[in-house]
């Protein structure tokens, strides 16, 4: 599967910004999704990700840093994911990568990932 993240951007303090990262290749239903950032000096973490169950459909999970803030979705039509970020902090200025694992359990480890996307940059101004 190929991705292709776009919609960083630089914004203020408080703002808000939507990433998106089209899938090609395979529907990604299959798939863990995941976004990651990576700030200049510092690994890459993991910020959101989603999981599909038959019992439960899609299943969402952050990172403690975003959780209420941030939230991650999917439109299995467009194979595309998305990352709402609101109350943007110069903290979270990096570049996000999306990211896509053969899995069936949730996971925020940057190994268990096996397609990345090119990565967007989001750059909050205080």
């Amino acid at each position: 599967v190929q991705l292709q993240a776009s919609g960083g951007g630089l914004v203020q303090s408080g703002g808000s910004l939507r990433l998106s990262c089209a899938a090609s290749g395979r529907p990604f239903s299959g798939y863990v999704l995941g976004w990651f950032r990576q700030a200049p000096g510092k690994r890459r973490e993991f910020v959101a990700g989603v999981t599909w169950s038959t019992w439960s459909g899609s299943n969402t999970y952050y990172s403690d840093s975003v959780k209420g803030r941030f939230t991650v979705s999917t439109d299995n039509a467009k194979n595309t994911l998305y990352l709402q970020m609101n109350s943007l902090k110069p903290e979270d200025t990096a570049v996000y990568y999306c990211a896509a694992a053969l899995s069936i359990a949730s996971t925020t480890a940057v190994a268990d990932f096996d397609y990345w996307g090119q990565g967007t940059q989001v750059t909050v101004s205080s």
